[in-house]
């Protein structure tokens, strides 16, 4: 997973004690996508129960595999596991392709984080609010 942080994300990629903290601390949805015996994709959602809240912190698919679907299914299988009728993600502004897949899964913006990225870009913070029984 940390070769794949670091290639999906460049200039935000996760330091290894984050890598390990999403991938054993509880209350942690974690789902990978494989092709050939090989990582090809990966989402993280914090859950938040007592705040009603989940976080999809991070998500990502390898450069050859992107707009195939493969970040949809992974958002769309992590969401059917969440417990909370609310739940957020941060995106660069210019990540265009993906403020895209998120608005046609029923995400919109929130807010604006000032200098949320390592290079001081902004985050996007966009939410989905879902209405059934949750």
């Amino acid at each position: 997973m940390r070769y794949l942080e670091q290639v999906c994300f460049t200039q935000d990629a996760w330091p290894l004690l984050d890598i390990v903290s999403v991938l054993t601390l509880p209350n942690v949805v974690r789902l990978k996508a494989i092709c050939e015996m090989q990582l090809i994709g990966f989402v993280a959602a914090d859950v938040r129960r007592h705040e009603r809240i989940s976080w999809i912190a991070t998500i990502g698919v390898l450069p050859a595999f992107r707009r195939q679907g493969i970040g949809r299914a992974l958002l769309e299988a992590c969401e059917a596991q969440l417990p909370t009728p609310f739940i957020r993600l941060c995106v660069r502004p210019g990540n265009q392709a993906a403020i895209a897949m998120y608005r046609e899964m029923g995400y919109s913006s929130f807010e604006r984080w000032k200098r949320y990225y390592q290079d001081g870009e902004d985050a996007v913070v966009m939410e989905k609010v879902r209405q059934s029984g949750l």
